[in-house]
């Protein structure tokens, strides 16, 4: 196992075993109290420092925090944001959790000040328009003063989902700036992959981050290319040569982009991290999103990435409706660990906590009722362990702190952080 954090850094401070320790403070899976209200900062970056370092836990445990779930998330003021910022940490803490990946550009917006990108329409529900605060100042200094890291979310390509998220762009939109960058495949408004600029211009996005607020990494989901039709891209491609064919080049953007971002993310501090949650399956990865997982994580020079963490979100014994197994639980987890990797490069699992009580849609005649026994999750986490993976991640956080099965959600998180005490221990 790879250790989660080679060196202690300012950005990697109060981690892992602070957060297993306050979990023993606090109840496993009751609603956190509200703390007192922190001062913030006057200017991003400039956060305030823990006065002690407690060692790193070596086993990554992170939760997602959502464009989904920030309406769980006060911005009406400073005061509020942080007060139910501060919940949501203490909830993770609850679970021994020592990461958590807030989204904090979800759709070529910010969830802080930008000089790139307009301020996202989730902080005050229009487009651009400042909140009156930073968010990411705030969560960046809560984060680490309860011993928790913090991965800055950002989703590179995606500026639109659908015709209403976001409801409207604002005059300085990309998609209004340099419309020639985008492109719109079934409502949805893309930055194309095959614009050089446009993947600078998400460089651009990352290092600002990096400049002015002390995080602890940078983190991106699967929305690479968002279709595979040719007509996107067709007119960059007929301009290149030397390239075998149209979906070996994508590849190759792909690549491109994500080495850039590694050696961005490198160049500021070698101690932060870069990493990327494709989708668990990998045949889609391949050649729907046109992502070389392989090129990613193996390399002469290295690995792109500090770790991928597979969106693994179908339960054991998971089946279609055809009869493969191969995405169950047991057989998928196996098949991303045989994968050959760099020895830098970690392991981590992407868990559907989102799949408590409602079940994954299998064929299989448990698909439902295997997530109704209070216990999914931590069997998962126990397995993967065993099996000698290097951490998970939770999707997503309204599934544990809001669920619609209330209970069912409670005796998971139960459950979960007595697999997560039991593993300290182990550890020592």
């Amino acid at each position: 196992m790879a250790t989660f954090e080679k060196t202690i850094s300012r950005r990697r401070v109060l981690c892992g075993m602070g957060a297993a320790a306050m979990a023993g403070l606090l109840s496993a899976c009751g609603q956190p109290n509200t703390p007192a209200d922190v001062q913030a900062t006057e200017l991003p970056g400039e956060t305030q420092q823990p006065t002690a370092q407690k060692v790193p836990a070596q086993q990554y445990r992170a939760m997602w925090l959502s464009y989904l779930d920030w309406h769980l998330v006060d911005f009406s003021s400073q005061s509020a944001f942080e007060a139910s910022f501060e919940a949501v940490l203490e909830k993770c803490q609850s679970l021994g959790l020592n990461t958590l990946i807030a989204q904090v550009r979800p759709f070529g917006d910010a969830l802080y000040k930008s000089e790139l990108f307009p301020w996202s329409h989730l902080c005050t529900g229009t487009r651009d328009k400042d909140p009156g605060f930073d968010p990411l100042d705030c969560m960046v200094r809560l984060c680490h003063a309860s011993g928790i890291s913090l991965e800055a979310w950002v989703n590179p390509y995606r500026l639109r989902l659908n015709s209403s998220v976001p409801p409207e762009f604002a005059e300085n939109d990309l998609a209004n700036t340099h419309p020639q960058w985008c492109v719109t495949v079934d409502g949805g408004v893309y930055l194309n992959p095959a614009e050089p600029a446009a993947a600078d211009y998400v460089v651009q996005g990352v290092t600002e981050i990096l400049e002015h607020y002390a995080v602890d990494g940078i983190h991106f989901d699967d929305y690479f290319y968002p279709t595979t039709e040719p007509w996107i891209d067709e007119a960059q491609y007929a301009t290149c040569s030397g390239v075998a064919s149209l979906d070996e080049w994508r590849r190759q953007n792909v690549t491109a982009l994500v080495r850039k971002t590694r050696d961005a993310v490198k160049a500021k501090d070698p101690t932060l991290r870069f990493g990327i949650s494709p989708q668990g399956n990998p045949d889609n990865n391949y050649q729907q999103q046109y992502s070389d997982v392989d090129a990613w994580i193996n390399g002469a020079e290295g690995p792109l990435v500090d770790y991928i963490c597979p969106q693994v979100y179908w339960g054991y014994g998971y089946q279609l409706k055809g009869g493969s197994k191969r995405f169950a639980y047991e057989n998928i987890t196996a098949e991303w660990l045989a994968m050959p990797r760099h020895e830098n490069c970690d392991l981590y699992f992407g868990l559907g906590a989102y799949r408590i009580g409602k079940g994954d849609g299998g064929a299989n005649p448990d698909s439902e009722t295997q997530w109704k026994s209070g216990h999914q999750l931590a069997d998962m986490v126990e397995d993967l362990t065993a099996n000698g993976a290097d951490g998970y991640g939770l999707f997503r956080y309204e599934f544990v702190a809001a669920s619609a099965y209330p209970e069912l959600a409670d005796a998971e998180c139960a459950a979960l952080a007595e697999q997560n005490r039991a593993i300290d221990a182990q550890q020592g």
